[in-house]
C-alpha cells in the first residue's frame, strides 16, 4: 500500500472537507443569514436526508455549530464558527471568478457589495508580504520532504 500522493495537500483537505457542491452552497446560505434547516432545504431544494448529512458533516468538521434559535423559538439555528466564517474569501473567490467567466456581460446574476457603499467588493488576488500582486508562474509549492 502506498501513501496518499494528496495526503500533504491543503487544497485537498480542503476539498475533502467542502468540496462537494451542497457544501458549499449550504456555507453561501449561511452567510446570506439562512439558519433554519427548513430554510436551508427551501434555498437550496435538497432532500432532507442529504441536507441532514450535510449539515452534520459540517458541524462534526467545525464548520458550523447549531445553537438555540436566536428568536428564542423551539427549533435550532445553524451558525458558522470562525472556521466556517474564514471560508468568507473562498465563497467570494468563486463569486468573482463565476461573474468573470460563467456569465455573459448583459445576463442578470446577483451581485455582493459592501454594506458600507454598496459597492461590489474589489477583486481578489493573490499578494506577497509586501502587497504586490501574484500571478500563478511567481509562485511554487514546497512539499514537505520524507
Amino acid at each position: 500500500m502506498h501513501d496518499d500522493p494528496n495526503a500533504t495537500c491543503p487544497v485537498a483537505r480542503a476539498l475533502d472537507l467542502i468540496g462537494d457542491r451542497w457544501s458549499l452552497l449550504i456555507v453561501r446560505d449561511a452567510f446570506d443569514g439562512v439558519h433554519r434547516f427548513s430554510d436551508f432545504q427551501r434555498s437550496l431544494g435538497m432532500s432532507r436526508s442529504m441536507l441532514s448529512q450535510r449539515l452534520q458533516a459540517l458541524q462534526a468538521s467545525g464548520v458550523l455549530v447549531q445553537q438555540p434559535a436566536a428568536d428564542g423559538g423551539r427549533y435550532q439555528d445553524y451558525v458558522l464558527t470562525p472556521k466556517g466564517q474564514a471560508l468568507f474569501t473562498l465563497v467570494v473567490a468563486l463569486r468573482q471568478w463565476g461573474e468573470a467567466f460563467l456569465f455573459a456581460e448583459d445576463e442578470p446574476r446577483s451581485q455582493l457589495v459592501a454594506l458600507a457603499d454598496g459597492q461590489p467588493l474589489a477583486p481578489l488576488l493573490p499578494r506577497n508580504r509586501d502587497g504586490q500582486v501574484l500571478d500563478a508562474v511567481a509562485t511554487c509549492v514546497v512539499k514537505p520532504t520524507a
